[in-house]
């Protein structure tokens, strides 16, 4: 499966990124807590080199807790800030502007030395496509200023957001790299909806993730879909050969059933995507920090 999305505008965006990174005194990095290092754009460090740095890991509500905690370690060892944050409710939100100057705090007390006390501190907010960045923006700032969709790629212009008299954000579009070297980068940006699904196989997208959370958290699986065991994998066997057993297994369980007897594996797919990103199977991390 090669994952290929790299429309015309992010590299206008990624132009951008550059020509403004200089006008920043830190830049903010929203990343999805259930796929941190997949949903890490690797050109930002390039982009934004010299710059402090503050990583929020957000949709926490929906990623493994202890999971969440080994990535916060994880980017404090390499001299990041980190924020956990659910945008959608709000939770750590509020804690933005407070961890943006202790960031900055050395920054700010030269300033105060200078007599700039009241200067504005600027931030750049990165993150790819469908992380959530908008509604973060639109909570930090208290009202809806970036416009949010459910879907990838609708912010399309750099924006500036007063957050209060001494804090102003630079929300950015989301952007993506060219290729996905890493088949499992792109299978986890999929899985999450950072990629548009009409790009993929919505079925093949559907096996791997049953196998995933077939190894990885085979109880949430089974409450889930009221399965009383799940089928067992043979010797050998693929995640795609294996997944779609599971596959049918959910959707036997759930009633698809088509012609013949056989299972809707492609309308189960489906439903098991809309139940993953949406949180409704249970709190999962993808992806764990490598020692």
């Amino acid at each position: 499966m090669n994952i290929q999305w790299y429309p015309g505008h992010m590299t206008k965006t990624r132009r951008m990124i550059v020509e403004q990174v200089k006008n920043v005194d830190a830049v903010c990095e929203i990343l999805d807590s259930r796929i941190p290092i997949s949903s890490r754009n690797p050109d930002v460090d390039e982009m934004t080199a010299g710059k402090p740095r503050l990583v929020v890991l957000n949709r926490v509500d929906q990623s493994d807790m202890e999971a969440t905690k080994r990535w916060a370690a994880y980017f404090r060892a390499k001299g990041y800030a980190v924020l956990e944050s659910d945008a959608k409710s709000g939770v750590g939100t509020a804690k933005f502007s407070a961890a943006v100057r202790e960031l900055l705090s050395d920054k700010l007390r030269a300033y105060a030395e200078k007599g700039q006390a009241g200067r504005v501190v600027r931030v750049m907010i990165l993150g790819i496509p469908n992380v959530g960045k908008s509604t973060f923006i639109n909570k930090v700032a208290g009202r809806k200023t970036a416009k949010t969709e459910d879907r990838p790629g609708v912010t399309r212009s750099k924006q500036w957001v007063p957050i209060d008299k001494g804090l102003e954000l630079l929300d950015t579009p989301g952007i993506l790299w060219p290729k996905f070297e890493d088949q499992s980068v792109g299978l986890n940006l999929a899985f999450t909806g950072a990629v548009k699904d009409d790009i993929l196989d919505v079925e093949t997208l559907g096996c791997h993730l049953m196998a995933y959370l077939g190894t990885q958290y085979p109880d949430a699986l089974k409450t889930a879909y009221k399965l009383a065991s799940l089928p067992g994998r043979e010797e050998g066997e693929n995640d795609i050969a294996w997944g779609y057993r599971l596959l049918e297994a959910a959707g036997r369980k759930r009633g698809f059933l088509i012609s013949g007897g056989e299972v809707d594996t492609e309308r189960m797919a489906k439903i098991l995507l809309d139940e993953f990103r949406g949180g409704k199977l249970g709190r999962f991390t993808l992806e764990l920090p490598q020692a």
